[in-house]
């Protein structure tokens, strides 16, 4: 490796170059027991490396060509980058069995979606891939957001890996249940954006025409969760997101809410905040078409993760 570095302070110092930050890069990801160099903490550090263009042609088989000679396992990408976004967005286009967790704010929506990933149900979290938890306090934990194209990425491998998982179980057992709706993929329930990102419209108009099972939680039991969730939070980042929101909120409710947050009276803030985002929901709710034959009503007690999870799959039981 030294030698070929010298080398190429000769003929190629861009060379150098690209083989300098490609260990940078391949510096992060180890694999333990994978064949590589021994890293301090006992794993090896990986030696495939995936190289790729916008058409998959010269340049990234010449940069190919340069890695293999320093000892990279190269892998290129058929058809270049253009081909991959090609096969993203047809991911899009498919048809897909989703079922729709619905619920006003504060409802712990997606406490139930995790639920069921323990209970190996199949989920997307839209959330978690977007890096925002989809309202106007959604970016209070200061993850940056990954661009509109890598979430698009991200969406369209999970729609891929959670289909096979489908198809598999259906290969599996093929004499259950498995059109049930209980069979398909859960999806918390969604506005098109996810903070600056917007879900793939092909994908939103399947979410809209899917069933909806409103986990319907009484609006006091909702109050007090969000006000634990959300009152320990810095009262700049929480008058910060308030003021977000402040031409639909209003400037004297927006005012209000500030007021309260500053005297410590987090419940009443989180009062005026609720009812805004329960009549903004129950809005898209109404908006969807044939609503009727779509709402599944779940009525539950309280925010309590285990017994709405467990309501929620008595009503779509399917044995697989």
């Amino acid at each position: 490796e030294t030698a070929i570095k010298k080398g190429l302070d000769y003929f190629g110092v861009k060379m150098r170059k690209m083989v300098e930050e490609t260990e940078s890069i391949v510096s992060r990801f180890s694999l333990t027991g994978e064949i590589g160099s021994a890293t301090n903490n006992g794993q090896r550090e990986t030696r495939n490396v995936l190289v790729h263009c916008w058409r998959g042609g010269m340049r990234s088989a010449a940069v190919a060509w340069l890695l293999d000679l320093y000892g990279y396992n190269v892998f290129t990408l058929a058809g270049g980058y253009k081909a991959y976004r090609k096969w993203v967005l047809e991911q899009f286009e498919k048809d897909y069995d989703f079922n729709i967790i619905g619920g006003y704010t504060g409802s712990g929506k997606t406490l139930v979606l995790q639920e069921l990933k323990k209970q190996n149900k199949i989920i997307i979290d839209l959330e978690e891939l977007a890096n925002h938890k989809g309202s106007a306090f959604g970016a209070l934990e200061g993850k940056a957001q990954p661009g509109q194209e890598m979430f698009e990425n991200f969406l369209a491998q999970e729609l891929y890996d959670t289909g096979n998982r489908i198809l598999e179980k259906k290969r599996q057992y093929p004499e259950s249940a498995i059109n049930h709706p209980a069979s398909g993929i859960f999806l918390e329930d969604e506005s098109q954006r996810i903070g600056n990102l917007r879900i793939p419209m092909p994908v939103w108009n399947s979410m809209r025409k899917s069933p909806v099972y409103f986990l319907d939680i009484p609006y006091e039991q909702r109050l007090n969760y969000i006000t634990e969730a959300y009152g320990s939070m810095k009262k700049e980042y929480l008058q910060n997101a308030i003021q977000r929101i402040q031409k639909r909120l209003g400037g004297l409710e927006t005012k209000l809410a500030v007021n309260f947050l500053h005297e410590n009276n987090y419940k009443a803030c989180f009062d005026i905040l609720l009812r805004y985002y329960d009549k903004w929901y129950g809005k898209a709710l109404q908006n969807r078409e044939n609503l009727a034959a779509l709402l599944n009503n779940i009525s539950c007690t309280g925010v309590d993760t285990i017994s709405n999870t467990k309501k929620l799959l008595s009503c779509r039981v399917v044995t697989i």
